[in-house]
């Protein structure tokens, strides 16, 4: 049970580190409560956002928070409750999305970004994964001309910027690409460059088979009860190990908190159902309904159904208001038939106020790492990210410059 390195947290972040150092010849040990890919990572839309280099903001113009506080949107709702422990770190994310520091932000961020394809090709052709992965990117559809040209004017410039690509959709072409749409989506903007996953939780699974297949270990143990000197009690007994990684999602504070550090990590809430299709209806790659605030996306279990933002506290009871207002709008707009899930799943985005995930040392341990933090772009950035730790353990020059990223930036 001794270990070069111990990784905590079994999402796609932290199963892509693991994998990422066993790969580089440490003996790993990947620590979860639950199998990987069973907790936040299970849950998303299964995109691969090689558009996402301005990550999400917080919206600036008055209407916009005007039509927020009324707590009566589709695409984020709040817990009242929940908002005096949320107002400091809401008042520091709404300052980093001033338009000239969100710009500054993507300057580091996309140099994450334009790897994530690339890194994630790499890993499913090794986990043999190729089957889970679909490459014709995903469409960002709308209702009015007014929010689709705003629309073009955003990816043309995110084209001129950081290259990323895209395809105009407009009524017939929109049509011929998922035939199966309601018209009143009627134009829309394709990230052709990004792609999809058809099982996220079995993505996570294959890359967690691999790691085991080179030597890697899995193992059952509560990874908050960490102790210094890298201890963690699991199933099997202790496990040790010179180097510790935190990769636990919104769980990671709980550690972190612990051992001495303040870093301001929330969560973003949100839910998903599963659905099957009617009359022979086909969805072929996944459909933002951008003016409502939903996406809709092929998956291995059916037509999943993804909401918005629900900020709360991470461990309040289910909520799903938001998945209850747009069930019927996303009826309108796609043949959806029963539900397929017993109940909405919940999940927890790990978020930071300046909108970046937190990658590389822990400023007071040695030998401690963080690796959370990644908020909606988690599945996008897991394996750059197990890449850039394993380099930076190793003492390999980074691919990327990690110093937006570190702890110590807060």
């Amino acid at each position: 049970m001794k270990f070069d390195a111990m990784v905590l947290g079994g999402g796609i972040v932290g199963t892509s580190v693991a994998l990422q150092l066993q790969r580089r010849g440490l003996n790993v040990a990947l620590i979860d409560r639950k199998a990987p890919g069973n907790e936040t990572s299970l849950g998303n839309a299964g995109l691969i956002q090689r558009e996402g280099v301005y990550p999400y903001a917080f919206p600036r113009d008055f209407a916009s928070l005007a039509h927020y506080a009324g707590n009566r949107g589709t695409d984020v709702r709040y817990h009242p409750t929940a908002m005096p422990k949320l107002t400091s770190f809401l008042v520091k994310y709404w300052h980093n999305s001033r338009p000239d520091r969100h710009a500054q932000i993507a300057r580091a961020y996309s140099t994450l970004i334009e790897h994530c394809v690339s890194e994630h090709r790499e890993l499913v052709e090794a986990a043999g994964a190729q089957a889970l992965l679909r490459k014709n990117g995903w469409i960002k559809a709308f209702r009015t001309v007014k929010a689709f040209d705003g629309a073009v004017a955003e990816a043309s410039r995110w084209k001129e910027e950081y290259g990323v690509e895209f395809d105009v959709l407009e009524d017939n072409a929109l049509r011929q690409a998922e035939p199966s749409l309601n018209p009143v989506l009627h134009a829309g903007v394709r990230y052709s460059a990004s792609e999809s996953v058809r099982d996220p939780a079995a993505l996570v699974g294959a890359y967690a088979r691999l790691f085991e297949r080179l030597g890697g270990k899995v193992l059952i143990g509560d990874a908050s009860t960490l102790e210094h000197g890298w201890r963690v009690p699991t199933e099997v007994g202790v496990a040790e190990a010179e180097t510790a990684v935190i990769a636990m999602g919104p769980w990671s504070g709980d550690v972190t908190t612990r051992l001495g550090y303040s870093l301001p990590l929330e969560v973003k809430r949100g839910y998903h159902m599963h659905y099957a299709t009617k009359n022979g209806a086909t969805l072929n790659q996944p459909v933002l309904d951008a003016e409502v605030g939903y996406m809709i996306t092929p998956m291995a279990r059916g037509i999943r159904l993804t909401t918005g933002v629900e900020l709360g506290f991470r461990d309040s009871p289910k909520t799903p208001v938001q998945l209850e207002a747009v069930e019927p709008v996303a009826r309108e707009v796609f043949p959806l038939g029963e539900r397929v899930d017993s109940e909405p799943w919940l999940g927890r985005r790990p978020c930071t106020p300046d909108m970046m995930p937190v990658i590389g040392p822990a400023p007071r341990h040695k030998n401690l790492w963080f690796a959370f933090g990644h908020a909606h772009h988690g599945l996008t950035l897991g394996p750059i990210t197990g890449r850039l730790i394993a380099e930076s353990i190793l003492g390999v020059h980074p691919t990327v410059d990690l110093t937006p990223f570190r702890a110590d930036r807060f």
